[in-house]
């Protein structure tokens, strides 16, 4: 009988990370989900209660583990002083245990210019603060003895969890019939949808034998305009709605005196500039990518917040 594989998901409260732990535990794996405090995991999921910042905890933490999943993510607030650290500490805890390790990329990476088409050899350019932030802990990834790692860039969450511009912007007015979004309506934005995303995690490291070095790939997800993302919550609802606008001058003034607003206007390009991912990459590795149709995937997202929001 095969030994049971087993993966630690570092950051497992996050987004991103509660995604990879149902992920990994609904195919088989062993899973240690890491988070400061006590969360609702899955049966069977071994609960972590430690600081990712302790360093040798985590280290002792890994030492059993396959594959490590690094989905820490300070808030925008505290990239500067804890984005790096985070990312440095994953990366010993796979050195000392041989783990593989795996990190959910973002398109920070190619600037505030980037072009239309991401695809694998897009330059990146190190032009904002978080997009040299990313940039040094891939490199650091890519350049670390021994230690093999896998980089999967995607677009913006939506899907399991809260705490994303979905959520948190463009839905939550539905109550008012409105959709918030954050940029002109005609312009593309790259989306993934989390539980897809996470579904990926899971066949790439089943591979971990073939994944010898650094890799990067690139997860495509959705990509769509505001008005396309109107009309297809509208389909879903029942209902008119009306596509409203986020008032950045508003944001921009607030942030000359609050860090959250000042953040999340320096990451307004993100909105201003028309981007999809290629991701031509992945399949190449995995066979058939998992990708729920857009229809689906937004009413199950739809579902889920109605009823955190009950």
């Amino acid at each position: 009988m095969a030994q049971q594989k087993t993966v630690l998901i570092l950051g497992a409260a996050g987004r991103f990370g509660a995604a990879a732990v149902a992920a990994f535990a609904q195919a088989g794996w062993q899973v240690k989900a890491q988070a400061r405090r006590a969360g609702h995991w899955p049966a069977g999921v071994v609960a972590v209660q430690i600081d990712a910042m302790d360093r040798e905890a985590l280290i002792e933490t890994a030492m059993d583990c396959d594959v490590i999943v690094n989905a820490l993510n300070p808030l925008y607030t505290e990239w500067p002083k804890f984005a790096r650290p985070l990312a440095a500490h994953a990366l010993a805890a796979a050195q000392a245990s041989g783990a593989l390790l795996m990190f959910p990329g973002n398109v920070y990476n190619f600037g505030r210019h980037m072009p239309s088409d991401l695809q694998l050899n897009t330059p990146q350019i190190g032009d904002h603060e978080k997009a040299k932030i990313r940039i040094e802990i891939e490199q650091a990834m890519q350049q670390a003895h021994g230690v093999d790692s896998v980089v999967v860039r995607a677009g913006d969450y939506f899907g399991a969890g809260t705490g994303s511009w979905f959520d948190e912007v463009i839905i939550k007015d539905l109550h008012k019939n409105k959709v918030v979004y954050p940029g002109p309506s005609d312009i593309p934005h790259a989306w993934a949808y989390l539980p897809d995303l996470a579904a990926s995690f899971v066949l790439l490291a089943e591979q971990r034998a073939q994944l010898r070095g650094a890799h990067t790939f690139h997860f495509a997800g959705h990509t769509f305009t505001g008005q396309q993302l109107r009309q297809e919550i509208e389909a879903i609802e029942g209902r008119p709605l009306q596509l409203g606008t986020l008032p950045w001058g508003i944001l921009k003034l607030i942030g000359v005196f609050a860090a959250m607003p000042r953040a999340i206007v320096q990451m307004r390009y993100l909105w201003q500039r028309p981007h999809q991912i290629d991701g031509s990459s992945l399949p190449q590795q995995i066979g058939v990518v998992p990708h729920t149709p857009l229809n689906l995937a937004l009413r199950a997202t739809l579902a889920q917040w109605a009823a955190a929001t009950a």
